[in-house]
């Protein structure tokens, strides 16, 4: 099986920096694309910004200029650098990867998969 861990969540004032990480462990063979997700109080869970096998990177309007997406080599950590936060980027903020190929006993298997999310926080 695949799994994701995120981290580096917390609590910052507005202005202020922080970096997810994201992680995968298990037998992946090949990811076609990892993302941010976040969610606020009473509200759905919405696109951050995504990173494809190719390079491409979808980057929410809300947080064009200020958050970054990358990601290593090895196709095994997302990263997303959040600068000059606003208290609207408030939420739990979930890492995904789409499209997953992974080893099971029983052969290769295809799956999307969701970390367990991190708490960022900003205060005005």
């Amino acid at each position: 099986q695949v799994q994701l861990v995120e981290s580096g969540g917390g609590s910052v004032q507005a202005g202020g920096s922080l970096r997810l990480s994201c992680g995968t462990s298990g037998t992946v063979l090949s990811i076609t694309r990892m993302g941010w997700y976040r969610q606020a109080p009473e509200k759905q869970r919405e696109l951050v910004a995504s990173i494809n096998i190719g390079g491409r990177k979808d980057i929410a309007d809300s947080v064009k200029g200020r958050f970054t997406i990358s990601r290593d080599s090895a196709w095994r950590t997302v990263y997303l650098e959040m600068t000059s936060l606003k208290p609207e980027d408030t939420g739990v903020y979930y890492c995904e990867a789409g499209g997953v190929i992974y080893s099971t006993n029983d052969g290769p298997r295809s799956g999307d998969f969701w970390g367990q999310g991190t708490q960022v926080t900003v205060s005005s």
